[in-house]
């Protein structure tokens, strides 16, 4: 068994799974979508169009929680970075990796009608933007840290007595501001902090905190990691926070759903494991990395996100099409058959597109890897595109998030 939960929690059982949708997709034998690869050029055509805008001269950084800290023309991580001068380089890894983490975990959808005002800048942010402000700010203040005297750390202590009222302080949510999911978030923080007490490998013994994993990782690499090796890390010291999921063996395997036409005789054959969350952070977790001096490889082999901007963007421009038009009036649960169809097929879309990108730019994957294709890039063209089409730029199909899958 443990074979099989480490096959589902890599990026090649993402891949696999994802394809064989795909292929069925192609062959017409999906309940919900067909997809049309006529329409990948023009997908891939508006995509370098959003990335030219964004980024006249390609130069593109990972998709990551970093780029939402600079939102507004306001360098949050040099704030940051001006707070830590003293640190040692250690430190500092470890205190984004804390921030990074928090951040990621309570960036699942706001919800449209919720918006941030960040009193230092006089700005208002809106959706994940919005949530990363709030989460700096947060994180800035202490509310993480159950140390007074080092307010820039999240640890085991604050996060497991980490209060409602608090989180909705933090972030503003009113009768009139109300925030999808708050409860969620919560639970998933408390159950944070209660993992890391519990794996004291990854995140240490005497004040276990997320940025210790930076210790376990240094152990494993000589000056070099591999993208797989940190999102391994992820999963193996996280996997345990996420509410109600699948389980083999008593363990949880988190962002992990069941379609039926995969068939098999074992439930677990119909098992697709996506880890978006999981492989945001790791997205997440590299620069502070890098920052340390290890170079970070094989980066092509985590997949594209499968949330609802990169699933927008193919559902938008042609590429994915729903068999009844009916289901755009329903709202359906994150796992539901055609929420898991329509993930599946974003991530195998998403290779197709960045791959197409590359073919079109003459750059090879290394030069423009998926994780800046992301960034460029699909995210970024699925809000423009849905902006376009609906008021808001809601998802175009309605989806009941708990907060800790999108």
């Amino acid at each position: 068994m443990k074979k099989l939960i480490d096959y589902l929690r890599s990026p090649e059982a993402i891949r696999e799974r994802c394809d064989r949708i795909f292929t069925l997709a192609l062959d017409d034998k999906l309940p919900y979508f067909i997809v049309d690869l006529s329409k990948l050029e023009k997908c891939a055509d508006y995509v370098i169009q959003v990335m030219r805008d964004d980024y006249p001269n390609l130069e593109i950084p990972f998709h990551s929680r970093w780029r939402h800290f600079e939102v507004g023309n306001v360098s949050r991580i040099a704030e940051l970075d001006a707070a830590l001068a003293e640190f040692s380089p250690l430190e500092k890894a470890k205190v984004k990796f804390d921030l990074a983490i928090i951040s990621v975990l309570l960036d699942a959808g706001a919800g449209a009608n919720w918006q941030y005002f960040e009193s230092e800048t006089g700005q208002v942010f809106r959706r994940s933007e919005g949530l990363a402000v709030a989460s700096f700010r947060m994180f800035s203040q202490g509310a993480f840290s159950s140390n007074l005297d080092f307010p820039l750390q999240a640890d085991a202590k604050a996060l497991q007595t980490l209060e409602l009222t608090t989180l909705h302080k933090g972030f503003q949510v009113t009768e009139n501001n109300p925030l999808v999911g708050g409860e969620g978030r919560l639970k998933l923080l408390q159950s944070l902090g209660t993992v890391l007490t519990q794996n004291i490998e990854i995140f240490g013994q005497e004040n276990p905190r997320p940025g210790n994993m930076v210790d376990y990782l240094l152990k494993q690499g000589n000056h070099q990691l591999s993208a797989s090796q940190v999102l391994k890390a992820v999963l193996t010291g996280l996997g345990e926070i996420w509410p109600g999921r699948l389980t083999i063996d008593g363990v949880n395997l988190g962002d992990v759903w069941i379609h039926s036409a995969l068939g098999g005789e074992e439930e677990s054959d119909r098992f697709i494991p996506f880890h978006k969350l999981s492989q945001w952070l790791t997205y997440s977790l590299l620069e502070p990395l890098q920052e340390l001096g290890l170079e970070i490889t094989e980066l092509n082999q985590l997949t594209g996100l499968p949330e609802y901007r990169n699933g927008g963007l193919c559902l938008d421009l042609g590429l994915l099409q729903l068999k009844n038009s009916e289901y755009l009036q329903k709202t359906h649960s994150v796992g539901s058959e055609l929420i898991v169809e329509w993930r599946a097929l974003t991530v195998s879309l998403l290779d197709r597109i960045a791959s197409t990108i590359r073919e079109k730019l003459n750059i090879t994957a290394t030069e423009l890897p998926l994780v800046k294709v992301l960034q460029g890039g699909t995210w970024t063209a699925g809000r423009k595109i849905a902006l376009e089409l609906r008021t808001g730029g809601i998802p175009p199909i309605k989806i009941d998030s708990d907060g800790t899958v999108f």
